[in-house]
């Protein structure tokens, strides 16, 4: 079991900055992809976007095709059932979900050979926070066990600080204890874990 570390966050600056991880409809409650409760995290990340100044989502955008599809998904090895086909309505952002015009959208698994899990599989994301003196990455979003763990494991070989902010996340657990053996692969790898309630009401 990783080692639990301190829940002390600190002052929260304009170096810090959140990644809200595909909040997308087919990921939600009745979508092609549905996380368990995956709707819950919205009005979590809804506030906790008052806190930054810096906000990148982050989106599955596939083309029909995609090498992760599957007619028969296995879950466990990275195939699946069609999901988030660009442009489409199951690709798009939970409709309660607060996207601000100022936030930095990426789309990810546009190619129809390659996968993308982490967010900074696309673009030159670790440059451009590093030019903002970006220091330190919040990460949200879904699902905890694929796309946030993979985020947030590229953001730390990128070489940010990481926190992961727990209730704000939601993942498939499949098979059962997925979750929490990611959990702890992000503790283990240098990602502080908290719930929201330990981050600061206002900067």
């Amino acid at each position: 079991m990783a080692k639990k570390k301190s829940v002390e966050i600190g002052e929260m600056t304009a170096r810090d900055a959140l990644i809200v991880v595909d909040v997308q409809k087919d990921f939600c409650p009745g979508g092609a992809l549905a996380v368990p409760d995956g709707d819950e995290v919205v009005p979590v990340i809804n506030r906790l976007q008052e806190l930054f100044t810096t906000v990148v989502f982050s989106r599955d955008w596939h083309p029909p095709g995609h090498v992760s599809f599957s007619e028969q998904p296995k879950f466990v090895d990275g195939s699946w059932p069609k999901h988030c086909l660009a442009g489409s309505d199951g690709a798009g952002f939970h409709p309660q979900l607060q996207v601000p015009l100022h936030a930095t959208v990426l789309s990810k698994g546009t190619e129809k050979d390659r996968e993308a899990y982490s967010v900074f599989d696309v673009g030159d994301l670790a440059q451009t926070l590093r030019h903002q003196q970006v220091e330190r990455l919040f990460v949200v979003g879904l699902a905890t066990n694929y796309c946030v763990k993979e985020t947030v494991q590229a953001g730390l070989k990128e070489g940010f600080q990481l926190v992961l902010v727990s209730d704000a996340c939601r993942g498939l657990d499949i098979p059962k204890g997925a979750v929490k053996k990611a959990l702890d692969e992000m503790s283990k790898a240098g990602a502080l874990i908290v719930e929201s309630k330990k981050l600061p009401r206002s900067v």
